[in-house]
């Protein structure tokens, strides 16, 4: 079951990766797009995968199947799932606004498709199992899945992006990706078909918008996980937005080596996963949550004043340490490993707090908690890329024609200062913030079934 639940989240977290680190890049160096209109791309992205999500997941919950309802959802969207995770990454020929209004059309079918697959797969937690230890391992091999997946999908980018980084290249990698994200998605359907016809059902009757937001409202856990996962994923993606131009234009790390410098992230992540888990059923989520956010906290704070790197300096340069260059970007592979195992509490700790909340609602319909958690976080995502690109013009940031640079782009003192602020200081002020607001939490006793404090 583990196996197959982890590769349910394979596809959406291997789209999720790639449009986070290589979209807006690709928006405004392949396609040529203005940083403005690249960081309204992405919250039109957003704020559309927002607005499906209740529809969906009010739709998921009461669709009638031999498998249960979650599994024709994700059956049929796996194919469309992959179609327009390719087709995001081609850039049709014609002006700005014929780019802009082809990638809003593909962006409104992929987050479609991505919703389908996703919302219903994650309610599949909840009601499989009511143990909250088995619900905390079926998110950890979701989210080992989802950072497996998108270790993959940052392996093949940096093999094909760092050979030229080509228009050609990014539409062979969305090819490649797409094909993962569809075979990843129904291989996870055939392993989970025997649970979800013995899962628990979701409420049957039918439930009016209003009724679902007073059915919020009235949930006061459920508003502090909201508001940690909201203020946690809104860092944690602009962080991933800002991390290749952080690399590239900040630090000034060749781009053929920056690409791969994404995957000690996604790899120290997936460890971090791995130990929080245990650190959660052992001790409690909380604890697991603090520890993670202050070795996130802190390496945010040395990514604010980390140095740059004279240019030319190679990944063979790290086998002999034989200059003070070498130094530097051993300490920033170091920050960047340290930043990847803290923040991996963001994926884990809010998804295995939610069954607690779910569980005080005596109908306990998990499809609408899930759709309207994600709907709010997304929307919080939306409208912080939006800003980030936003603040990227204002402070002159420049982005067309940079892809046929044979070095990094010069960027004006006040855009490289937003990047640094946007990767350090203002996603710790969203941890603490957060931190701040479920410290109040009363954390059950670890491996015994969820019980409300």
């Amino acid at each position: 079951m583990m196996l197959a639940y982890g590769l349910g989240d394979a596809g959406t977290g291997l789209a999720a990766t790639q449009l986070g680190t290589h979209l807006f890049l690709f928006f405004t160096c392949a396609a040529g797009l203005p940083a403005f209109i690249a960081g309204s791309l992405l919250m039109v992205i957003k704020i559309w995968d927002a607005i499906n999500d209740p529809v969906i997941g009010w739709l998921s919950d009461h669709t009638k199947s031999r498998w249960g309802p979650r599994l024709p959802w994700m059956i049929g969207a796996a194919a469309p799932l992959g179609i327009s995770l390719s087709a995001i990454w081609w850039i049709p020929p014609g002006d700005i606004t014929t780019k802009t209004i082809y990638y809003i059309g593909i962006a409104i079918l992929l987050m479609t498709a991505y919703t389908s697959v996703n919302l219903p797969y994650a309610a599949l937690s909840t009601e499989i199992t009511e143990e909250t230890s088995i619900r905390t391992r079926l998110n950890a091999a979701r989210f080992t899945g989802s950072i497996l997946a998108g270790l993959s999908g940052l392996a093949v980018a940096a093999l094909l992006l760092s050979d030229g980084n080509n228009n050609e290249n990014y539409f062979l990698m969305g090819k490649i990706t797409g094909t993962i994200a569809t075979l990843t998605t129904l291989l996870s359907c055939i392993g989970l078909a025997p649970f979800t016809k013995k899962a628990r059902k979701p409420l049957s009757k039918a439930e009016p918008i209003l009724k679902q937001i007073n059915r919020i409202s009235n949930n006061k856990l459920f508003h502090k996980i909201i508001y940690l996962y909201l203020l946690l994923w809104c860092g944690l993606q602009l962080m991933q937005t800002a991390a290749l131009m952080y690399l590239q234009q900040v630090m000034r790390v060749p781009a053929e080596t920056s690409f791969w410098m994404l995957i000690p992230f996604q790899v120290s992540a997936l460890i971090g996963l791995q130990y929080w888990s245990f650190y959660s059923n052992k001790y409690s989520r909380l604890k697991a949550l603090f520890k993670g956010s202050y070795i996130w906290i802190s390496s945010c704070l040395l990514i604010l004043v980390l140095p740059p790197i004279s240019n030319g300096v190679a990944p063979t340069s790290l086998l002999v340490f034989d200059s003070f260059e070498s130094f530097k970007m051993i300490v920033l592979l170091i920050t960047i490993s340290l930043l990847g195992f803290g923040a991996s509490t963001a994926y884990l700790i809010p998804w295995s707090l939610l069954p607690d909340a779910i569980d005080i609602d005596p109908e306990k319909p998990a499809g609408v908690y899930t759709a309207w958690m994600v709907f709010i976080q997304k929307i919080g995502i939306g409208i912080s890329v939006f800003l980030f690109g936003t603040l990227l013009s204002l402070s002159g940031y420049k982005s067309i024609a940079c892809m046929a640079l044979s070095g990094p782009l010069e960027q004006p003192g006040s855009a490289i200062t937003t990047i640094r602020l946007c990767m350090g200081l203002i996603p710790v002020l969203l941890v603490v913030i957060g931190l701040l607001i479920i410290k109040s939490w009363v954390d059950i006793k670890p491996n015994y079934k969820t019980k409300t404090s």
